[in-house]
């Protein structure tokens, strides 16, 4: 697979979250202090993500 979510542990002990394409790092999330957290960020990432409007500010 090309793309994907990981959750993982930072050096503080908080997961976190980050979206890779192509073994590229795209974007990361803040520190949550629950796994749980985590996942409830990538799914209202997979929900909302798909209608987001996208703004050009160049």
């Amino acid at each position: 697979m090309a793309h994907k979510f990981e959750i993982y542990k930072d050096k503080a002990g908080e997961y976190r979250v980050r979206f890779k394409y192509n073994s590229e790092v795209i974007f990361a999330t803040e520190g949550y202090t629950a796994k749980a957290s985590a996942q409830n960020a990538i799914d209202s990432i997979k929900k909302n993500g798909p209608e987001a409007p996208t703004e050009d500010i160049s």
